[in-house]
């Protein structure tokens, strides 16, 4: 290959398919939406159980009160 490539001919090379992916619209099924967000709710629930397993001693805790 004879001839000169730029960095503007390599950038528009290299930024082409990426505009084009974005130029489609993607859209989620519904039932992908729906099990995507019962999986969150699921690893909400754990990371809460989790959380609440915790100990905190009393000297860990503050000792003042926020009040509204």
């Amino acid at each position: 290959m004879t001839g000169t490539f730029t960095r503007r001919k390599l950038a528009a090379a290299l930024v082409a398919p990426a505009a084009a992916a974005l130029a489609q619209p993607q859209t989620p099924s519904a039932a992908a939406a729906g099990d995507e967000l019962k999986a969150a709710r699921e690893r909400l629930g754990s990371e809460a159980a989790a959380l609440a397993r915790q100990e905190l001693p009393m000297a860990a805790e503050p000792a003042f009160r926020f009040e509204a």
